[in-house]
């Protein structure tokens, strides 16, 4: 069909093997629908039909983060825009029937009338490699998980004198001694278990060395990728990871504070009724990011006096623990989205570490000027703790003793 406009949108639904893709003009009407394979030829050739057509001004693409990620990132090195898309609506399926042409053509739609206009992430930066260490990191802690439970298992079942040994003995303890079995003929069932506890040990012990080199990848990654994230007051190494992974690459997509917060769904809903004028929690969104925003609430209950302060205003309003929490949450995230969209400048640890030595100060020096304790500067320093408002007035100090001079 020939297109008069020379305005074209196009819509793929993605697969293992191949592409349906469908382009529709500036109307909604429907040009052509096809078949490509998913190699980066396919792809070339995808990008190439539609150009065919017109100027293609925008693809809405199903599944961005999976079977369709290789698409989008051809379609976005050709200067493509490229907008994520949901899968069809229930009932429009119920009507129609499913198939892929379908689906393409409804993704085609849904990028023209603007029902789809959800940026994708980029997947080319730090952050996506944050991403795949944190697949093979939760993996591993998976993997370890289980080892513990089937090694505390099998010594429930375990022969009487096997069983007393082990039994009082913590996880750590127990696949230390097990690893050191050395077991005799496996026909007796107490040496086969001996055997199956030294080699479940031996797993945990590999699983747990394996575990703490991730770590120490992703504590330099995640520092490297935002160091203003991973100062904050109760932001860890897996928190930070988790974060800035819900965020992507490309953070600038979310469109404001409140979007980050509905997708880390913490936004309020509605529970009104009547009289009764309430929110309630939200149980939709990314449920990691909405774990790592408690986790940071729970950390800072125990250290933070402004958040303890707030638990107690709160709670005499009459509020109830889950509103509070859920409040907190809501503030967080808040939070969060201005260090992920605009981070501040954190003074890096090797800086201060090098200027310090440069104006050939003592750590005892730094310390005592601080007050703070020579370990508090020394961990900062090496980059094994980020405090942003430490790191700050540590930076200051230094200018202080600079123009002193």
């Amino acid at each position: 069909m020939a297109n008069e406009c020379g305005i074209v949108i196009g819509g793929v639904d993605t697969h293992r093997d191949i592409h349906v893709a469908a382009i529709v003009d500036a109307q909604g009407r429907i040009l052509e629908t096809g078949e490509f394979a998913t190699t980066a030829a396919g792809c070339r050739q995808l990008l190439d039909w539609m150009r065919s057509f017109g100027t293609v001004e925008r693809v809405g693409v199903e599944g961005t983060g999976a079977y369709g990620a290789g698409l989008s990132r051809h379609l976005r090195d050709e200067g493509i825009a490229v907008v994520e898309v949901n899968r069809p609506n229930r009932q429009v399926r119920r009507r129609r029937g499913k198939s892929d042409v379908v689906d393409a053509e409804a993704a085609a739609r849904a990028a023209l009338n603007g029902e789809a206009a959800v940026t994708p992430k980029t997947k080319d930066n730090l952050v996506e490699s944050i991403r795949v260490l944190r697949v093979a990191f939760t993996s591993a802690r998976n993997s370890r998980t289980r080892v513990a439970n089937q090694v505390r298992d099998l010594i429930i079942t375990a022969p009487d004198q096997l069983r007393g040994t082990l039994d009082p003995l913590t996880t750590a303890e127990r696949v230390e001694r097990c690893g050191k079995f050395r077991p005799g003929d496996p026909a007796d069932p107490t040496e086969a278990t001996r055997l199956a506890l030294r080699t479940l040990s031996r797993r945990y012990l590999a699983l747990t060395e394996e575990m703490g080199e991730l770590t120490t990848t992703l504590d330099k990654l995640t520092a490297r990728a935002n160091p203003a994230l991973r100062a904050a007051r109760g932001v860890g190494v897996d928190v930070a990871g988790i974060l800035l992974v819900t965020a992507g690459d490309n953070p600038e997509r979310l469109t404001g504070e409140a979007a980050f917060a509905a997708l880390c769904g913490v936004s309020p809903i509605q529970a009104s009724s009547g009289r009764t004028h309430r929110h309630r929690l939200n149980r939709s969104g990314n449920r990691q990011a909405n774990h790592a925003l408690w986790r940071i609430a729970m950390v800072r209950l125990t250290c933070d006096p402004r958040t303890k302060a707030y638990i107690e205003r709160r709670t005499a309003e009459g509020k109830s623990r889950r509103e509070i929490m859920r409040c907190l949450k809501r503030y967080i995230a808040r939070e969060i989205f201005a260090l992920l969209t605009d981070p501040k400048v954190v003074p890096n640890g090797q800086d201060l570490r090098a200027e310090r030595t440069r104006r050939a100060l003592s750590l005892r020096t730094v310390a005592e000027a601080l007050s703070t304790s020579i370990s508090s500067v020394s961990r900062l320093e090496l980059g094994r703790t980020h405090d942003v408002e430490f790191a700050v007035r540590y930076g200051n100090w230094l200018e202080s003793v600079a123009s002193a001079a």
